[in-house]
């Protein structure tokens, strides 16, 4: 495997007209073009007829994390916004589904807009609830308030608290925020927005930010893939703000790769053994936790008494790792050995893997993606499935009037 320590991100860019850039989903999910690339040849289609070009018998994984409304902006008496954006929780973690359902209080690590123009102790937010989902607050009002705590290198340790204390923090962000778009997006979230952002089988509450090749899946297409007995396997893997984060470094060396929360049931995990040689990922989010999958099972090789399995940024392109040579089903056996050992259902940790060029693949035979910013994280992910073929992939597509970034357009890639 290819150390990309040296990998420089000039090799990852190209012209993103703004044109090109996607400022609305269209009015049909499965209406968007689809980009096909197979061993150096590219073919045109639409999503709708994506289950045309999937080979029949295979396993599709999705990511079912759920996009929360973790932008809220609080407005002061002297009528200035300070804009608080929920990144992750700062509590200790065994699943986000106990951080999403605290009552009371909770604290999480946020980006603050304004800053500066927080001098208060606490900052509040009222709202009046019209919304029959919350029978007891029908035309009451639900308070929210935030208290800076401390200031991170990178962020703020945010602490929420809210009246009536009893509803979850699930609740109330669902209606004291807005949902996140991404920056690129530059306009305000509007009613649209609330349901196109988020995949129809979005289930698990978490993400900042959508995992956008599931927002073209209809249940039209899963029909179409159920008669060709092509399955469907869920994961989760909560994204985080850091896939926007740009690329600045020079060099990969100097990149510090955002990690990210996963959390994969056992059972989902030994059906992926069975179609072990047919597993097609949905989104770079399904590919990453796919192929961390395969290295924590390396690790459960190499030490069955560890207490704590986890994914570093270099840790694949290190001894012992890169010295691996256990296959795919080897080490998801040894990954639920591991699990067994300690009665977990499900592996709940975080993933920093990085994959660019030169990344050798062990669980993940295609790819479906959207078209991905210059010199980001996703767009060297793509490369190391294509080489350097990523070039002749985006120059077709900025030639044939394809929608770019996450209302954009998709391609499904076979990786050679």
């Amino acid at each position: 495997m290819t150390d990309p320590r040296h990998i420089s991100i000039q090799d990852f860019t190209y012209e993103l007209p703004e044109e090109k850039i996607a400022l609305h989903p269209l009015p049909e999910r499965d209406a968007s073009k689809l980009l096909i690339y197979k061993k150096g040849i590219i073919q045109e289609d639409v999503y709708s007829n994506i289950s045309e070009h999937l080979p029949a018998g295979s396993l599709l994984v999705f990511n079912n994390s759920k996009v929360i409304n973790a932008r809220i902006r609080f407005k002061k008496n002297s009528g200035s916004i300070i804009e608080v954006f929920c990144l992750e929780p700062y509590e200790l973690l065994n699943e986000y589904s106990s951080i999403m359902n605290k009552t009371g209080t909770v604290r999480w690590k946020c980006f603050v807009g304004g800053a500066a123009k927080w001098k208060e102790k606490e900052i509040l937010k009222e709202l009046i609830i019209n919304n029959v989902a919350y029978p007891d607050l029908f035309g009451k009002k639900l308070i929210v308030k935030a208290v800076l705590v401390e200031k991170l290198p990178d962020a703020y340790v945010i602490e929420f608290s809210w009246e009536p204390a009893h509803y979850s923090f699930a609740e109330v962000i669902e209606l004291a925020g807005d949902i996140p778009l991404p920056p690129y997006i530059k306009r305000e979230a509007a009613i649209e927005d609330s349901g196109r952002y988020q995949t129809i089988y979005a289930k698990q509450d978490g993400s900042v930010a959508a995992p956008t090749a599931g927002l073209h899946f209809t249940e039209a297409i899963f029909d179409k893939l159920a008669s060709k007995h092509i399955e469907k396997e869920y994961v989760t893997l909560h994204v985080g703000a850091g896939t926007f984060k740009p690329v600045k470094a020079a060099t990969m060396q100097d990149h510090e790769m955002h990690a990210e929360w996963i959390d994969v049931s056992i059972e989902t995990i030994r059906k992926i053994i069975l179609k072990k040689d047919e597993v097609i990922a949905v989104g770079t989010t399904s590919l990453r936790t796919l192929e961390t999958l395969y290295w924590l099972g390396v690790k459960a090789s190499l030490n069955s008494q560890a207490g704590k399995l986890e994914l570093k940024q270099w840790d694949v392109y290190d001894p012992p790792l890169k010295d691996s040579n256990l296959s795919a089903a080897d080490a998801l056996a040894s990954l639920i050995n591991w699990m067994e050992a300690r009665a977990l259902q499900r592996i709940f940790t975080q993933t920093q893997l990085l994959i660019t060029k030169g990344y050798s693949f062990k669980m993940v035979k295609a790819l479906i993606t959207n078209f991905h910013q210059p010199q980001s994280t996703l767009l060297l992910l793509v490369a190391a499935a294509v080489g350097n073929d990523w070039k002749k992939i985006y120059d077709h597509a900025l030639q044939h009037d394809y929608r770019f970034l996450s209302y954009g357009d998709g391609n499904l890639i076979f990786i050679s």
